[in-house]
């Protein structure tokens, strides 16, 4: 990826936009691209003269520290900090390490402080992120648009404030989520979506996951956020969406070929799911068609 910015140079980006607005959002305080080499190197968080700032700051190569209060975290490629100024912490070139990059950016407003507040109450002030994540890539975007000239607009810096926040919180989620699927709810998901064009049942998918009935239904509400059937439901539903681009089907074809017993059912289902039957979506004259359906269960 750092490839594709390999006419970015080093170097820290000051945005200082007029507007009472600018405390309200989220706006972008600096970024930048710094590399320390044997260089003295030292921030504390408790007096700096920036009031209600953010800093988020990602390791590229090399080593850094930080110390949080009482405890010392040592940073290597792929780890970051997400701390708040004022607050008691220190980040710092250490003794031992003679090289320390990094990109970096700074955020303002109330809406940026209180997706930091419930970042950093989740996961704490260390995150260890891929370099192809999206909100490092994020960063990556707005630096290439600063060097560039093509971010001066207080609005758009926002947008791409707020974006960076968004990607953040969507990536830790998504990580959290995965690490806490257990080996159960995997297999159970698994054989609903290798199976669901068959007339499979609760008692089917509690047995492919190896627990107790009460046990699993408990825990796949807890990981997944839906009942083993709302999820079975979710995905027949999305299949048939697929299946009705196909106009030589008809609808009692694709109901049998996504497990539902009959055209009349799967109609309601449908109906309950989208707003419409299967025969009106597919013409979709009123409305736009979409190829997968987002839920929130």
């Amino acid at each position: 990826m750092l490839s594709n910015f390999h006419s970015l140079q080093y170097g820290t980006y000051g945005f200082r936009f007029k507007g009472s607005h600018q405390q309200r959002i989220t706006g972008i305080h600096s970024i930048g691209w710094e590399k320390k080499i044997n260089a003295p190197y030292n921030w504390n968080g408790l007096t700096r003269s920036e009031v209600d700032i953010i800093v988020f700051q990602y390791t590229l190569k090399g080593v850094g520290e930080i110390k949080i209060k009482d405890h010392t975290y040592r940073l290597e490629t792929g780890d970051a900090f997400f701390v708040k100024i004022p607050s008691d912490h220190c980040y710092y070139l250490p003794s031992d390490s003679n090289e320390w990059e990094f990109i970096h950016i700074t955020l303002l407003g109330e809406e940026a402080l209180r997706c930091y507040e419930g970042i950093t109450a989740d996961v704490g002030h260390i995150l260890k992120l891929d370099l192809y994540s999206t909100p490092i890539s994020t960063i990556l975007e707005i630096l290439r648009k600063v060097a560039n000239n093509k971010l001066n607009d207080a609005y758009e810096a926002s947008s791409f404030a707020y974006s960076f926040l968004m990607e953040l919180q969507r990536c830790i989620l998504n990580n959290n989520k995965n690490d806490e699927w257990p080996d159960s709810i995997s297999s159970a998901t698994t054989f609903i979506e290798n199976n669901y064009a068959d007339p499979i049942t609760l008692d089917d998918i509690v047995e492919a996951s190896g627990l107790s009935k009460y046990h699993f239904a408990r825990v796949f509400n807890k990981t997944i956020d839906a009942t083993p059937i709302q999820y079975l439901t979710n995905i027949r539903i999305d299949k048939a969406i697929d299946l009705l681009k196909d106009k030589k089907l008809t609808i009692d074809e694709i109901a049998l070929k996504v497990g539902f017993s009959n055209g009349n059912y799967f109609g309601k289902v449908f109906r309950s799911s989208l707003g419409t039957s299967p025969g009106e979506y597919r013409s979709g004259k009123s409305f736009i068609t979409v190829d997968h359906l987002i839920r929130d269960h």
